[in-house]
């Protein structure tokens, strides 16, 4: 009686054990699978430094698309599946509308509002030659400024820390400005492993240090729950809660679309929080952009 007690009880776990894998949704730790290849792409976004009076800053130039061209080679080898952006996921039916365009050749990237964007620019131009039917939008609202973070206690730190980073990116971008950097070039520095721990050091480490402060005023950011003591841990607070729902966009983007190589084109200073995690979701394999982008 014992032994066929036990015997039943045996076959109802293995029933439920299937069961419930069966049940569970597609991700890169289910069975032998692979782990899901995440890269992400990242530097100036480019209808921002764009300046009217220099053509050097125009990624819409025959010079510059030319440039472009071959940084698209540079990605295409990553060989993405997915392709996701920095776009509000309420402006997915927008996205879908123009990309649907620009892959019958209907749609001239020149002639729409913000057509010098990465969106557009990388995207687009990849999504078509890889024939991907579709791009993603992942983006999340969240505070943006890094500026944001203005006094305190050891303001100084942060204060230096900025100096010390743009002092460190800006002669790359003003060579760039001269046209003697090209996209690759500027890409390629943009997404290098020192540039993006300097940065993420910056945001997410050194601003910690800062306290008995205040930030200002950002119609992003809900102050209300400003400790003034922990201003500096409260700003990260402000830009972690973003990358986490950029994180959630992704992750659940990828569920619902079994992809396993995922493209993220993003601005840089997401990065290294993303980065940081993906690394600990056993789902995902971080790929780095400095193997695919090269000068």
């Amino acid at each position: 009686m014992r032994l066929f007690l036990y015997s039943g009880l045996v076959s109802l776990a293995g029933l439920l054990g299937c069961t419930a894998t069966k049940n569970q949704p597609t991700t890169g730790t289910a069975g032998n699978s692979a782990p899901i290849a995440v890269m992400m792409v990242g530097g100036p976004h480019l209808a921002q430094v764009y300046k009217p009076d220099n053509p050097n800053t125009d990624v819409l130039t025959p010079k510059r698309q030319a440039e472009l061209s071959v940084v698209c080679d540079q990605i295409q080898r990553f060989k993405p599946d997915a392709i996701m952006v920095e776009e509000l996921p309420e402006r997915q039916g927008r996205i879908d509308s123009l990309y649907s365009l620009y892959r019958l050749g209907k749609l001239d990237l020149a002639a729409i509002p913000n057509g010098r964007s990465e969106t557009y620019q990388l995207g687009f131009v990849l999504g078509k030659r890889l024939g991907l039917e579709r791009i993603y939008c992942i983006n999340a609202p969240g505070g943006t400024s890094q500026s944001i973070l203005h006094e305190g206690t050891n303001i100084k730190l942060y204060q230096d820390a900025t100096t010390e980073h743009r002092a460190y990116y800006t002669p790359t971008s003003r060579r760039w400005e001269k046209d003697s950097v090209t996209m690759a070039g500027l890409l390629s520095f943009a997404n290098s492993p020192t540039l993006l721990r300097q940065l993420h050091t910056l945001v997410y480490r050194t601003a910690a240090r800062v306290t008995d402060g205040t930030l200002k005023p950002d119609p992003m950011v809900d102050a209300s729950f400003i400790t003034p003591h922990y201003v500096g841990a409260e700003f990260i607070s402000v830009l972690y809660n973003r990358d986490l729902k950029i994180y959630s966009n992704m992750v659940t983007t990828q569920m619902a679309t079994g992809s396993k190589r995922i493209l993220t084109i993003i601005g840089a200073r997401h990065i290294g929080s993303l980065q940081g995690i993906f690394g600990t979701d056993p789902a995902y394999q971080v790929v780095e952009a400095s193997k695919y982008l090269k000068p």
